[in-house]
């Protein structure tokens, strides 16, 4: 009996360490670590060269901020939700570049302001947690696309036209999963030669939106997850 006793014992403590040593292997050796969070600083800045007397200066020169803008191929829009592996934290992280949508800019203010986001194209480091996505989470099939729509004008403080990072507001209306909701998001922006950068994050509470909590089998999430950005417009 002492001698069942043992290897049952040691058959429990071998179970715990594959429960917990698998996936700790899993998450801190072999799983790259979740992308940075967007900044302003991920994009390229765009300067141009003056030279004023005998200083050459590095300066950013609006190319005339009234009229029209749109989004250009380089921008960014993406997820990122905390996950928890057998009692091990990690992050999953999705992204994509298939974002459409203007801005205007009239009186020194953004007067209208939408993007689109097809949704179908979001990728992880996991395909499996895309297909989740794509599937039960946020039923791509029949929500293809989420957008964001301005419903308050944004005034450009003075030193926007300088070239200068200001921190603002976006109050709009977000579509998601088939539910609109008013929001307000906290953003960065900057006006360089040529594009205009909008970086922003917005918490968003899965069951306000319809969208069934993410956890599947052993890995859980919390009810929410933050949705970033980082919007180039050109002309």
């Amino acid at each position: 009996m002492k001698g069942l006793r043992k290897n049952l014992l040691a058959i429990a403590i071998a179970a715990v360490v594959l429960i917990v040593g698998v996936p700790w292997l899993y998450i801190n050796v072999i799983k790259d670590d979740a992308p940075s969070r967007l900044t302003l600083d991920t994009q390229a800045p765009i300067l141009v060269t003056t030279t004023m007397g005998s200083d050459t200066t590095s300066v950013v020169v609006p190319d005339g901020v009234t009229g029209a803008w749109k989004i250009g191929t380089d921008s960014v829009v993406g997820y990122r939700v905390k996950e928890i592996l057998f009692g091990q934290s990690t992050e999953g992280v999705g992204r994509t570049s298939a974002v459409t949508g203007t801005l205007e800019i009239n009186d020194n203010a953004v007067t209208t302001a939408e993007f689109i986001v097809d949704m179908a194209t979001f990728k992880s480091d996991a395909g499996k947690r895309d297909e989740q996505f794509s599937g039960r989470i946020m039923d791509t099939a029949t929500f293809p696309t989420a957008t964001f729509s301005l419903t308050t004008p944004i005034v450009l403080p003075e030193s926007a036209i300088t070239g200068e990072k200001f921190s603002t507001t976006a109050v709009g209306d977000l579509s998601m999963h088939g539910t609109t909701m008013a929001v307000t998001i906290p953003i960065e922006a900057q006006l360089t030669k040529g594009r205009v950068a909008v970086q922003g994050t917005i918490n968003i509470v899965f069951a306000d939106y319809g969208i069934p909590n993410p956890s599947i089998g052993p890995i859980k999430t919390e009810d929410n997850g933050d949705l970033e950005l980082l919007l180039l417009f050109g002309r």
